[in-house]
């Protein structure tokens, strides 16, 4: 089992976009919650919502959490 999870929002550039990465491969920026449950969507988790992205474990949020946007 690989050590990094399927899913890796970076941090906030001066922009206040993160990245979004799902299994390896960089989808774009996301400018809110909203932004990576359509990411989610597009992956093919269509019943994902805001909700499901804030609580769900599989994401790995780093430079802090779904609350943060500003660089």
């Amino acid at each position: 089992m690989s050590s990094t999870l399927p899913v890796v929002i970076y941090p906030p550039d001066e922009d206040g976009g993160r990245r979004v990465r799902v299994d390896g491969q960089v989808l774009g920026r996301a400018f809110s919650v909203q932004d990576i449950a359509r990411f989610m969507q597009e992956a093919g988790l269509q019943d994902w919502g805001e909700m499901d992205v804030v609580r769900s474990a599989l994401i790995d949020w780093r430079g802090g959490g779904p609350d943060v946007w500003e660089h």
